[in-house]
């Protein structure tokens, strides 16, 4: 079994040989124009405002100066989002939609005023006042409220970033989010959260997972499997890594996950 300090070593080897003499470089399966997700922890609650009731759901998007691991064509590294990195897009009072699983119709956006979006020494902050009557909202404060959604995401593009030295860390120094969304995700890319979708973590739930949220990952995961053969069939000018350690294998838990379906059906 490879472990983590030297697969993270492999992937900053193999990174370097890939670079240009630029001391910049961005993760092969994520370019600088790429959407990048991030989650904090979610909360929902009731308010008035403007004279109507309304679901105010509020948390943070992303956390600043806070490591989380992430993984490329080359394997894992750390990534980190720089404070300030925001500053430039608010300032610029960006289009930004919330939704669930950046996807669906809209419930909010700051263009109609009901998305607010800060931020601070802690991270990029959002604020949704969601309209109650709407069946879709209803579904998703009772999912909060019942802690089957547990987590927040945004979607953005870089427009900064650059490699430690050594490659192991990325670091994003600015992002836009024109025409961006925030809002609920199942599970989030930033570990600073509630819950963790981490491998080992995933992989000793997937027992305790019910059929909907099992078979919605054992879909993703194989978009991603798809993905990564797609990558892989390129020709690479460096080569590849070692296979990821032992419980991070998209096809092992996807198997996992088949055989979950398979018991609750």
């Amino acid at each position: 079994m490879t472990d983590m300090a030297t697969l993270r070593a492999q992937a900053a080897a193999a990174r370097s040989a890939d670079s240009s003499t630029s001391a910049m470089a961005v993760p092969r399966d994520r370019p600088a124009e790429a959407e990048v997700r991030f989650s904090t922890q979610l909360r929902a609650k009731k308010v008035l405002r403007d004279e109507m009731e309304w679901y105010e759901v509020e948390g943070y998007a992303s956390s600043f100066e806070r490591g989380y691991e992430m993984w490329d064509y080359f394997g894992p590294y750390t990534e980190i989002v720089s404070k300030g990195a925001a500053d430039t897009t608010l300032a610029a009072d960006p289009e930004v939609v919330f939704r669930f699983n950046h996807a669906g119709t809209p419930m909010a956006s700051t263009r109609n005023g009901r998305l607010e979006l800060w931020a601070d020494d802690t991270g990029l902050g959002q604020r949704a006042w969601l309209n109650p009557k709407r069946s879709d909202v209803q579904l998703l404060v009772q999912a909060i409220e019942d802690q089957d959604v547990r987590e927040q995401s945004f979607m953005f593009r870089i427009t900064s970033g650059q490699w430690s030295p050594d490659y192991t860390e990325y670091r994003i120094q600015s992002f836009d989010l024109e025409r961006g969304d925030v809002g609920p995700v199942t599970y989030g890319a930033n570990p600073h959260t509630t819950v963790s979708a981490r491998a080992g973590e995933f992989l000793a739930s997937i027992d305790h997972m019910s059929a909907l949220v099992a078979r919605e990952a054992y879909t993703r995961l194989g978009a991603r499997a798809d993905l990564r053969s797609l990558q892989q069939a390129a020709p690479a000018p460096a080569p590849a890594p070692a296979a990821p350690a032992e419980g991070r294998s998209i096809a092992m838990v996807r198997a996992r996950l088949l055989a979950q379906l398979g018991d609750d059906e």
